[in-house]
């Protein structure tokens, strides 16, 4: 593979780590004819190969298990606890994930898995307001950063919200690495003050700590709500930010 393959989509730093999607501009096929197909067809489609490349200098950066694709450089991956054995547990038990997570340190270049996926960098500095997203879409984030989990704050986002009982809570200076079901391009950002925003289906990848998320009525009344097609909505308050995807 050489730099000429790639075109980088975003990228973002922040200190001593630097943060690019890549996407390789064509696939030649494999020595598998399904595989030469599934990639024909995908390319035709307009789907492109994409990988994230970070590089770091004496820091670190902590990934998610199995999205490592190669490294080069001083480098050596560390398991960590991700923040004391308390924070090690409350993810085991809220989220299902290992009571470890991979830590990278040193100094050096971080490629991971490539795939026909997403990625959103969302770059935070201190004093920003952290962002609750699906516990799925986290897949890397620099050193400074607190991942952990936030139960949902009332019985009707738990229950028909459509985000499951636990999400995760992104806090801190750095990048955060998300995984999207839609390009970068595509995702609307909506800043809400005092408002309401309501999104039938779950259409809203993250939001930042300050909104208020619940599920509600979509008219006043259970009649009307049964016949009007619309349901439960997912509606968000408060102040802060809210970003929607077009399709799920």
């Amino acid at each position: 593979m050489n730099n000429e393959d790639l075109d980088i989509i975003t990228s973002e730093e922040s200190g001593d780590t630097k943060v690019e999607v890549l996407s390789y501009k064509v696939l030649r096929g494999s020595s598998d004819p399904r595989t030469a197909e599934t990639l024909f067809f995908s390319s035709q489609a307009g789907m492109s190969l994409k990988m994230v490349k970070i590089t770091i200098n004496n820091s670190s950066m902590r990934v998610e298990p199995g999205a490592l694709y190669y490294m080069k450089g001083d480098l050596e991956i560390k398991a960590s606890t991700g923040g004391g054995v308390l924070k090690g547990l409350a993810r085991k038990i809220t989220s299902g994930e290992s009571f470890f997570v991979n830590e990278i340190h040193g100094s050096g270049e971080i490629f991971l898995e490539p795939t026909f996926g997403h990625f959103l960098l969302h770059k935070m500095g201190e004093g920003d307001e952290g962002v609750i997203c699906d516990k799925k879409m986290f897949y890397a984030g620099t050193n400074n950063l607190d991942i952990g989990a936030v139960i949902q704050k009332n019985i009707s986002s738990a229950l028909f919200g459509g985000e499951g009982l636990w999400q995760t809570s992104i806090n801190g200076d750095g990048i955060a690495v998300l995984y999207s079901p839609v390009p970068a391009e595509e995702v609307t950002e909506y800043e809400i003050d005092g408002d309401k925003l309501s999104v039938d289906g779950n259409f809203a990848l993250m939001r930042t700590t300050g909104v208020n998320f619940k599920a509600e009525k979509s008219s006043k009344s259970w009649v009307a709500t049964s016949v009007s097609g619309e349901g439960l909505l997912q509606t968000f308050s408060g102040k802060g930010k809210v970003w929607i995807a077009p399709t799920q």
